[in-house]
C-alpha cells in the first residue's frame, strides 16, 4: 500500500467518525429535548441527585421488589434517599406485642447503606396500619392511657434504637389532624385514649431514643388553607412547649391543577415562620381529575362517560408543567426545605393505581384497596423506567 492510498483511507475514517460523532449528538439532544432517554442505569449521566446536589436530597419511596434488577439500579442511579413504603410502619414490623418482624426494613437499610443512600423512617406513629393488640387489653377492652403510652414508648424506643444510626430522619407522628374543616384532631384510638398527649409524647420518646435524628410530623393536604392553619396550630403548639421537634412533612399527593403557586408558597411560609424545616415526603402527581356531577334531573340524559385514554400528550404535557411549578418554588426554599421525596419510583406501579387513580389525595391511604386499576401515571419515570417530560421539567433549570 502506497502513501497516498493511505492518506485517502485515512482522511475517510475520520469523515465517517466525524459523521458518526454528529449523528450521535444530534440524538442525544433529540432525547433529552423530547424527554426519552436510554435507560438511565446503563449510562452515565446524571441522576436527579446530581442536579439538585446544591439544593436538597432527592428520595423515593421503596418496597422490596425494587430492590434488585433495573429498579434497583435507577434507584441508586438517581437518587441518594429512600423511605421504606410499608416495611417500618408499626402494623408491618410490630405485628404482635412481643414479636418483631425486622426482615423487609432491614434489607431496605442494608441496601441503603451499601449504596451510601439516607434513610427516612416512616413511621412510628399512625391511625392506619397500627396493630390492635396495641390499644386492647386481654378482655379485649380499651388499654388506660397510661398503658398505651408505655406500648408507645416500648415500640418507638426499640425501632429507632435499632436503626440508630443509620436512619438521619424519622416521621414521627404521621396524618393526626382531621379532615373535617369543623374538627382539630383525628378522633383515632390514640386521641380517644391519650387526647393529644400521644403527640408530643411519640418526640420525645423518639429523640431520647436517637437525640440526633430529625423528626418530623407528616400530614397530606397540609397546603390547603382550612388544614394548613389546623397543622400550624398543632406545630406551634409543640414548638412552644418545647417537643424535640425538627419540622414538617408535606406529603405532596398532588393533581394537575392543585396546589397552586399561591397556596404552596403560603404554606410553605408560615411552616417556616416556626423556624420548622420543610420535607417534601410523598410527592406524586396525578393525571387524573375530578369531574364535575351532574345535576339530579340531568342524570338520564347524560351521554356515557368517555372511554379512559389514558397518558395522552395534553396531560403529559400538563403534568411536567405542574411538577416544573413546584420544583421552581421548591429550589426557592432551599433553606428551608432538607429533603424531597417521590412515592414510588415509576409509573410501573404507584399506590395511586388502585385507589381511584389518586383522585382521593393523601386520604386515600385509608380506603381498602381493590383490584381495580385506573393508572394513575404520576412519576418522573414511565412503566418502562425511561425519563418522562416531567424528569426535563424539574432538571432543566
Amino acid at each position: 500500500m502506497n502513501f497516498k492510498t493511505l492518506k485517502r483511507q485515512s482522511i475517510a475514517f475520520a469523515f465517517t467518525l466525524v459523521v458518526v460523532l454528529s449523528n450521535l449528538m444530534c440524538k442525544v439532544k433529540h432525547n433529552k429535548t423530547s424527554g426519552t432517554s436510554a435507560n438511565t442505569s446503563a449510562n452515565s449521566r446524571k441522576g436527579l441527585k446530581d442536579y439538585y446536589k446544591n439544593y436538597f436530597p432527592i428520595g423515593v419511596a421503596v418496597n422490596m421488589a425494587a430492590l434488585k434488577g433495573a429498579d434497583s439500579a435507577l434507584i441508586v442511579h438517581e437518587f441518594n434517599s429512600v423511605t421504606p413504603e410499608n416495611d417500618m410502619k408499626m402494623g408491618p414490623i410490630h405485628p404482635q406485642e412481643n414479636v418483631y418482624n425486622w426482615k423487609n426494613a432491614d434489607a431496605i437499610v442494608d441496601f441503603a447503606v451499601k449504596h451510601h443512600i439516607k434513610i427516612r423512617g416512616h413511621n412510628l406513629l399512625w391511625h392506619n396500619q397500627a396493630p390492635s393488640w396495641m390499644f386492647k387489653n386481654a378482655d379485649g377492652t380499651l388499654v388506660s392511657k397510661e398503658v398505651l403510652l408505655k406500648r408507645l414508648k416500648d415500640h418507638i424506643t426499640t425501632v429507632v434504637n435499632h436503626y440508630k444510626g443509620k436512619i438521619y430522619a424519622w416521621d414521627v407522628v404521621n396524618e393526626a389532624i382531621d379532615d373535617d374543616s369543623t374538627k382539630f384532631m383525628r378522633k383515632s384510638l390514640w386521641y380517644q385514649i391519650c387526647g393529644d398527649d400521644f403527640i408530643p409524647k411519640a418526640f420525645e420518646y423518639a429523640h431520647a431514643a436517637d437525640p440526633k435524628a430529625a423528626l418530623f410530623y407528616n400530614d397530606y393536604n397540609s397546603e390547603h388553607p382550612a388544614k394548613r392553619e389546623h397543622i400550624y396550630k398543632l406545630l406551634k403548639s409543640l414548638v412552644d412547649a418545647k417537643v424535640p421537634i425538627t419540622g414538617v412533612g408535606m406529603q405532596g399527593h398532588w393533581k394537575l391543577n392543585d396546589p397552586s403557586p399561591e397556596l404552596l408558597r403560603k404554606a410553605l411560609d408560615e411552616y417556616a415562620s416556626l423556624g420548622l424545616k420543610i420535607q417534601i415526603t410523598e410527592l406524586d402527581i396525578t393525571i387524573r381529575m375530578q369531574r364535575p356531577r351532574p345535576a339530579p334531573e340531568t342524570v338520564a340524559n347524560t351521554t356515557p362517560t368517555v372511554a379512559d385514554t389514558g397518558f395522552t400528550p395534553e396531560l403529559e404535557q400538563k403534568q411536567a408543567e405542574q411538577y416544573k411549578m413546584v420544583f421552581d418554588i421548591f429550589r426557592q426554599y432551599k433553606n428551608v426545605i432538607t429533603g424531597v421525596t417521590f412515592w414510588n419510583l415509576s409509573d410501573r406501579y404507584s399506590w395511586l393505581d388502585f385507589r381511584g387513580g389518586g383522585l382521593a389525595g393523601g386520604a386515600a391511604a385509608g380506603e381498602t384497596t381493590n383490584r381495580t386499576v385506573r393508572k394513575a401515571y404520576p412519576l418522573l419515570f414511565d412503566e418502562n423506567l425511561q425519563r418522562k417530560k416531567a424528569y426535563w421539567s424539574v432538571v432543566n433549570f
